[in-house]
C-alpha cells in the first residue's frame, strides 16, 4: 500500500542538481496524485530549461520552475507562495573553488540558509529538510565551515518555528554525482593516469536512491531539530581506483587544501546527543523536548557509547573493488 506524503505542496531549492533531479523523479513517480505543487528552484536557465523537457509541465501539470537564487529572500518569499515543505539542496560544494572564493560561498551556504528560515516564517511553510554533508563535522575547509553554520541555523530556528520543524539530513560522497571523483576518474582512465590524493584516504559512499529514501524518512519522521545521519559504506580510494581503471597508472599528487584523509558524520563532541536508530544515527537537540524523549522511549533507539565517533577510516562495511564496479555500472546505465 502505498504511504500517504501528508503534504501536497513542496519546492526544491538547487532543484536542477543531480539530488534534486533524482528527488523530483521519486515525487513524482510515487506520489503524484497527491502532490498539487512541486516548484524546482535554481539559478540556471540552461538546466532548467533541460529539466522541463526530461519533466515536462504536459505530462506533470502540478510542476513549476522558478528561476531565483537562495541569496534573494524577496524571491524566495514568491516561489514559497502555496508551498508546505522545503527540500534545501542548494550550495556551493566544490572544495577548491569554495576555498579560492570563500565570502560566494558564504553568501551562499550560510546567508542562503538564513534567507531559506526567514522567507519560510513569513510564509507559513510547515517542514523544512536541509541537505548537508560529512565535510561539517570537524570542518577543516570553508565548505565545511559553511555547511556546519548552516546545520546549526536550521537546528536553532525550530527554538522559535512555533508552526514549523526544520531538520538536517548529513550523508557522504554522492556516487556519481556531478564534480564527485567517480566521474572524473572514469574521464581521467582515458589518459593512463589517475591521479590519487594520499593512497590511506577512504570516503563514505551513497547512491543518489539511498540520498533520497533518507530525506524522505526525514520527511516522514523528524520532529525538529534532528540530525539525521545514515548508516553508509566505506570505500578506499585506492579501491575506487582500482574498480574503474585497474590497468592505469596511479599517481600520487598530494592532498589538497582542506582535503581530509578520513571523512567524519559524528565527531566525539557530538556521542553525548547520538542515538542509534538502527539503520541510521540521529544527533538530537540539546534541549529535548517530551515530545521527541517520548518518540526516542517509543522507538527504542538507544544512546550511542560515550566518544563514540563515526568516521570511514574506521567503518564496519567496507565497499570491495568489485562491489564498487558493480554499483558504479548500475549508476552510470553502463559496465565500466
Amino acid at each position: 500500500m502505498q504511504k500517504k506524503l501528508g503534504y501536497k505542496s513542496f519546492l526544491i531549492t538547487g532543484g536542477t542538481g543531480s539530488f534534486g533531479q533524482a528527488l523530483t523523479g521519486y515525487l513524482l513517480e510515487n506520489f503524484a496524485d497527491q502532490i498539487e505543487r512541486l516548484v524546482i528552484y535554481s539559478r540556471d536557465e540552461y538546466k532548467q530549461s533541460e529539466m522541463s523537457q526530461k519533466f515536462s509541465q504536459k505530462e506533470y501539470p502540478q510542476i513549476r520552475y522558478f528561476l531565483g537564487d537562495v541569496r534573494d529572500e524577496d524571491r524566495l518569499m514568491k516561489a514559497f507562495y502555496e508551498v508546505e515543505v522545503i527540500i534545501h539542496a542548494a550550495a556551493l560544494k566544490q572544495v577548491p573553488a569554495t576555498e579560492y572564493n570563500p565570502f560566494e560561498c558564504i553568501k551562499t551556504n550560510v546567508l542562503g540558509a538564513q534567507n531559506i528560515i526567514n522567507a519560510a516564517l513569513k510564509t507559513n511553510i510547515k517542514k523544512v529538510v536541509a541537505l548537508s554533508t560529512d565535510k561539517a563535522a570537524a570542518p577543516i575547509n570553508l565548505y565545511g565551515a559553511t555547511k556546519l553554520c548552516s546545520d546549526k541555523l536550521f537546528v536553532a530556528a525550530n527554538a522559535f518555528a512555533l508552526d514549523m520543524d526544520l531538520a538536517v539530513v548529513r550523508y557522504g560522497n554522492v556516487m556519481c554525482s556531478r564534480g564527485s571523483v567517480i566521474p572524473f576518474f572514469l574521464k581521467q582512465r582515458e589518459t593512463g593516469v589517475i591521479p590519487i590524493t594520499h593512497e590511506d584516504m577512504t570516503r563514505f559512499n551513497i547512491t543518489l536512491d539511498n540520498a533520497v529514501e533518507n530525506v524522505m524518512l526525514a520527511l516522514y519522521d523528524s520532529f525538529g531539530g534532528e540530525i539525521f545521519v545514515p548508516k553508509l559504506p566505506s570505500y578506499r580510494i585506492l579501491d575506487l581506483a582500482k574498480a574503474i581503471a585497474p590497468d592505469c597508472e596511479h599517481k600520487l599528487i598530494g592532498l589538497r587544501a582542506g582535503e581530509k584523509i578520513h571523512e567524519e558524520m559524528i565527531t566525539r563532541s557530538d556521542s553525548h546527543q547520538t542515538y542509534d536508530f538502527d539503520d541510521h544515527y540521529r544527533i538530537l537537540p540539546y534541549s529535548l523536548s517530551k515530545k521527541l524523549c517520548d518518540y526516542i522511549e517509543a522507538s527504542g533507539a538507544k544512546k550511542v557509547s560515550e566518544y563514540f565517533s563515526y568516521n570511514s577510516g574506521d567503518n564496519d562495511v567496507w565497499l570491495s573493488p568489485e562491489e564498487l564496479r558493480t554499483l558504479i555500472s548500475d549508476e552510470v546505465g553502463y559496465a565500466i
